[in-house]
């Protein structure tokens, strides 16, 4: 399928759209029990229910509007089903839960392998986004990787010895906002590694 262009309110609709309708449905249901075929399970067990169909149509009609996913857009949808069906099934929420630390484990993964082989792998998802020549890239490379793996440790930590509000609210706002605030932080990279032909 050839790759088209959206607008960018709808395209950020879509990206995050699920998480922050999950949000919102997790605050409505969040203190109820709710029997299903005989069986009594949470708020949270029920929104991960309907996040899960959520999240694969929200992927399905941006794949089918742009011809297009990224990596980490196929690899969210696959291990949002895998981990929210195994939640839902076993009636059991800490497996979604662990879904971020597993996401951010294995592209920090990547990014390493990458980096062990001389190469900047990120740059192959990024580049006509950010015009890095290879040093900046190896860099930047680097310390995303660095930066998925606080992540992955901090999602554990909140996860397990903090409450479900608390990791919702972290999930929802804590994740964007460190995400934000790391590539503010590399401003000084981009502007010393700014690819010359595309200064």
């Amino acid at each position: 399928m050839a790759e088209r262009s959206i607008p960018g309110w709808l395209k950020t609709t879509l990206e995050l759209g699920p998480v922050a309708l999950f949000f919102l449905a997790y605050l409505w249901l969040k203190d109820g029990r709710y029997a299903v075929f005989g069986t009594e399970y949470g708020g949270f067990i029920i929104v991960t229910a309907l996040f899960v169909p959520l999240i694969l149509a929200s992927t399905a009609t941006l794949w089918a509007l742009t011809g297009k996913l990224s990596v980490m857009q196929v690899m969210t949808a696959v291990l949002v089903t895998v981990f929210g069906g195994l939640s839902v099934w076993l009636n059991d929420e800490r497996f979604f839960k662990m879904k971020p630390t597993l996401i951010y484990a294995l592209f920090a993964g990547v990014m390493f392998v990458g980096l062990w082989r001389g190469r900047s792998l990120l740059s192959m998802v990024l580049s006509e986004a950010l015009p890095l020549d290879d040093a900046g890239w190896l860099i930047l490379t680097r310390r995303m990787a660095w930066f998925f793996v606080a992540l992955a440790v901090a999602n554990e930590g909140i996860w397990r010895l903090m409450s479900t509000d608390a990791w919702v609210n972290f999930k929802t706002f804590g994740l964007p906002v460190a995400m934000i605030g790391f590539f503010i932080a590399q401003a000084g990279l981009f502007k010393e590694h700014e690819r010359k032909d595309e200064a």
